[in-house]
């Protein structure tokens, strides 16, 4: 693959063959480098990493990622009454994702009870939710590329209903 820099213009190209990682524009790319790996992983292997009892009663709701301080957060949702189960084997489940990427991807756990289907959020919460959503969409519709503009808010729509 051959870089070319325009000596006229600001603009370079690449010739050959691209990913579709290096298509997307630079605001989608923060999105997804920021928890899309990690957090992909983490749900479709959330059976090894909890195991069998307590992957019917938990599922991982997101991953936040602290630049400040380097510490990053595992928000589980957690059905009411087995929030003791879950508070026991936190050690466990920190270690088996660590030895599952191979370095330090969690710190912590913080857990949110929800009650056969009733997600409990404090008020404040909530908002700060919607308003990140709308945010991201807002990045994915100025997308000039209809195609590319489509599947983005298909896999918005994916991530909010898990």
């Amino acid at each position: 693959m051959q870089f070319k820099k325009y000596t006229k213009q600001r603009n370079t190209s690449i010739q050959g063959l691209r990913s579709f990682k290096d298509t997307l524009p630079k605001n989608i790319k923060k999105v997804i480098n920021k928890k899309g790996h990690i957090y992909s992983e983490t749900l479709s292997n959330w059976k090894y990493i909890a195991g069998e009892k307590l992957f019917k009663i938990c599922y991982p709701k997101s991953f936040k990622n602290s630049n400040r301080f380097g510490v990053s957060t595992l928000l589980i949702m957690v059905r009411r009454g087995h929030e003791v189960d879950l508070e026991y084997s936190k050690k466990k489940i920190i270690d088996k994702m660590n030895s599952f990427f191979g370095y330090s991807v969690v710190e912590s756990l913080k857990f949110t009870s929800f009650d056969d289907g009733k997600i409990i959020i404090p008020e404040e919460n909530v908002r700060k939710q919607n308003v990140t959503n709308n945010k991201y969409e807002k990045k994915a519709n100025n997308v000039k590329n209809e195609k590319v503009r489509k599947s983005l808010l298909e896999l918005t729509k994916v991530f909010r209903e898990k």
